[in-house]
């Protein structure tokens, strides 16, 4: 059975037999986790190898394990800062900032590895620009250039540790002060402004191989009517034609405020399926989510099931008792940590 282009929620901790029952479903093709699915990483270890066992190939298994106000998995793991904190090293040396940024990377996709998860959707790719505020300190920097640095570190501790990267929200939400899960947000800025600035982060690290994408609830009103994610023009024609991106396309959730433009949630699907997305995202919403199962039973895209597949976790996946055994995870994790404890340490204030 290949991967479907849904991925879905759960309720709780455990696998209820209608999701079981639900996740065999031929258009499903992958599962979020969120905070409220998480209790301890036995707990959670033991879910994931459920899931995975229902089908072969498994299914993905994501969760948005950012840092800072953005890290599902908290309880039995490292607890990590922002992203804007290697911004603010940055300021003051440019190599640790970098060094950190790279054993971030790494220690966030070993952990979640650790419990088999497949993929974090992060890092953020967004400018800090300090006018949103949902995206605000989860953002590495204002400088493009910056933010493609460090971004780029990062990716590679998560490739070190067997996951593939998923930069967001592109073309950029940096600079839109409402926010897409209740908003409508509305940036008027001309294509050459967001070209110039938003997009360099991006189009440095589709060259460096980035796996994959997720677009932005955000309407460009200069450049299309349709927020990123429902955008051919964003979708198939800059990131895809322009910028040669290969990997996955994710959408945001579909029960986002802002996601409600295109109508009722089987209709946003479609339009985001159709306007180039691989996978889109179904949270919060399980009578929806049903509704987008049925309405999509005829729908197929082998070029996305191929590109989806290249997201599973590889490599050796350790447990996480065998993880923090390891003098690297015990060095890293304590220094990461550190920033979060007391971040005046490393930025010398």
């Amino acid at each position: 059975m290949s991967l479907g282009p849904v991925m879905l929620d759960l309720e709780s901790t455990e696998l209820s037999p209608a999701e079981k029952q639900q996740l065999l479903h031929p258009q499903v093709g992958g599962v979020i986790l969120f905070a409220r699915n998480y209790e301890s990483v036995e707990q959670v270890t033991e879910l994931v190898r459920q899931i995975h066992a229902l089908r072969s190939p498994h299914l993905l298994v994501g969760v948005d394990q950012e840092g800072g106000r953005v890290q599902r998995f908290r309880k039995g793991f490292t607890r990590l800062p922002p992203a804007s904190v290697y911004g603010e090293i940055w300021r003051r040396d440019n190599h640790r900032a970098l060094d950190l940024a790279h054993k971030a990377g790494w220690l966030m996709a070993a952990e979640c590895r650790a419990v088999g998860v497949d993929l974090s959707f992060a890092p953020v790719l967004d400018l800090g620009k300090g006018i949103s505020g949902v995206i605000g300190d989860r953002a590495f920097h204002q400088s493009p250039q910056v933010v493609a640095e460090l971004a780029s570190q990062f990716i590679h501790g998560m490739k070190q540790a067997g996951m593939a990267a998923t930069g967001k929200h592109f073309p950029g939400h940096g600079s839109v002060k409402e926010d897409s899960h209740v908003g409508h947000p509305v940036d008027q800025r001309a294509l050459n402004d967001i070209m110039m600035e938003d997009i360099l982060p991006f189009e440095r690290l589709i060259t460096a191989g980035l796996a994959g994408i997720m677009p932005a609830h955000v309407i460009y009103t200069q450049v299309d009517e349709k927020p990123a994610g429902y955008s051919e023009f964003w979708i198939k024609k800059v990131l895809r034609s322009q910028l040669g991106f290969q990997g996955v396309v994710f959408s945001d959730d579909l029960s986002m405020e802002a996601a409600g433009v295109a109508g009722e949630h089987h209709q946003r699907a479609e339009v985001a399926l159709h306007a180039g997305c691989d996978m889109v995202l179904a949270c919060n919403h399980p009578e929806a989510a049903a509704k987008i199962l049925d309405y999509l039973v005829d729908y197929s895209n082998p070029a996305s099931q191929l590109r989806l597949v290249r997201m599973h976790g590889h490599g050796e996946s350790l447990s996480m008792v065998e993880l923090q055994k390891q003098q690297r995870w015990q060095q890293v994790s304590a220094e990461i940590q550190a920033l979060v404890d007391d971040p005046e340490l490393e930025l010398g204030v």
